[in-house]
This record gives C-alpha cells, structure tokens and sequence, in this order.
C-alpha cells in the first residue's frame, strides 16, 4: 500500500475510537468530584407567597370608590385620618400608616386610586 493511505477498515476503527473518548470526556465532565469538598447546600426553597399588609387605615372597605366620582366619597369618622387630595396637588411628605389617602382626578374628579400613608 502506499505510503499515506489508510486502509478503509482502519478509518472506521479510528473514527469508533474518537467517538468512544469523546463519550468518556462528556462522561467525565459530569462525575463527581474525586477530592471531598463541602457539602452542597440544598436548593433554596421557593419563595414564599408575599403576605398582604395589614389594613392600618381601613383601605379594604373603600377600594370600591376607585372610578367613582368625588362626591362618593363618606364622610369619615376622624378627618384626621383621611385626606383626599387631586393626584397633581400640593400634599405634606409625612407618613402616618393609619390615615387613608384618597387621590382623584383634577379635571373629572373621579377617584384614582386610595392608599394608606
């Protein structure tokens, strides 16, 4: 035979021997550790539901009045703990989590959304 040519059936022989390391190297790769590490810490739990904040300022019975008019709005028990204010007005930064913010509309003077604060 001349010199560098191969016989059909040494081709075939190396390619399986290729194909064969290649497995092993993949096979390799995923084996564990021969040196004694630290343990693996478990994976973490799935994250627990966030609980809903407790009602300071009563928000739950005046949730309805979002997308009614001003005028629907009851008199409160203690103004002191209610402001209702337009969404583009002038308000004061303190936060008292027991007084119930109302925000409306200027121009249509429907209530936009309610908050404690």
């Amino acid at each position: 035979m001349a010199p560098g040519r191969t016989r059909l059936g040494e081709g075939v022989v190396r390619a399986r021997i290729l194909i064969g390391l290649l497995g092993l190297s993949l096979v390799a790769g995923c084996a564990a550790p021969s040196k004694p590490g630290k343990p693996v810490a478990p994976a973490p739990a799935a994250p627990k539901p966030r609980a809903e904040p407790p009602d300071t300022c009563g928000l739950r019975a005046v949730k309805s009045l979002v997308g009614q008019p001003r005028s629907a709005i009851p008199v409160p028990v203690n103004p002191a703990l209610r402001r209702v204010t337009c969404t583009r007005c002038v308000q004061t930064q303190d936060y008292n989590p027991r007084r119930l913010n109302i925000y409306y509309d200027a121009d249509t003077g429907v209530i936009e959304r309610v908050a404690c604060g």
